[in-house]
């Protein structure tokens, strides 16, 4: 794990804690808020912008994440329950401008539409198959029964998944 220390101090003194956070094989030692969630430390505190906020309530998957490789909702995580834990973001799947195999299987089989959601969907995927590399498509699909999606391209989602055509 590279190490980075980057020391953000909350915007007010009002409850803060300091937390150690591995995100994307980086370390970020960062004064939070007790009531920050994480979905709001990786995008407003870090610039992490691909973690989607969508209703911030656990409903719609768009915030998906990995702790320690498993789908998580960063809007129910505070960040200061986070500290210490393994996390990754979409950032964290690729390497610079390569994409990784599971996202470049999303951009062959055209398996997004406006693409708010596709980021929380990949998550969602890549901890499947972190878990299980040949899910069947009732796997896939039950990987992402807590995601919302409007544009209706679960299709090509599965699709790029399983590696089915």
């Amino acid at each position: 794990m590279a190490t980075t220390t980057v020391t953000i101090p909350p915007s007010s003194a009002a409850l803060s804690e300091v937390v150690t956070l591995h995100i994307n094989r980086r370390e970020y030692r960062l004064a939070v808020k007790t009531n920050w969630t994480l979905d709001f430390v990786l995008r407003e505190q870090l610039g992490l912008f691909g973690t989607k906020v969508g209703c911030e309530r656990g409903d719609c998957g768009s915030c998906t994440i990995l702790v320690g490789g498993t789908p998580m909702l960063a809007c129910l995580m505070l960040a200061v329950e986070c500290s210490g834990l393994a996390i990754e973001t979409i950032e964290g799947l690729s390497q610079g401008a390569e994409l990784s195999p599971l996202q470049q299987r999303f951009c062959e089989r055209e398996a997004f539409q406006c693409g708010f959601c596709t980021p929380g969907f990949i998550m969602a995927a890549q901890g499947l198959l972190n878990a299980n590399p040949h899910p069947s498509m009732e796997e896939v699909r039950e990987a992402f029964a807590g995601h919302i999606c409007t544009c209706g391209n679960l299709v090509r989602v599965v699709q790029a998944v399983t590696g089915g055509l």
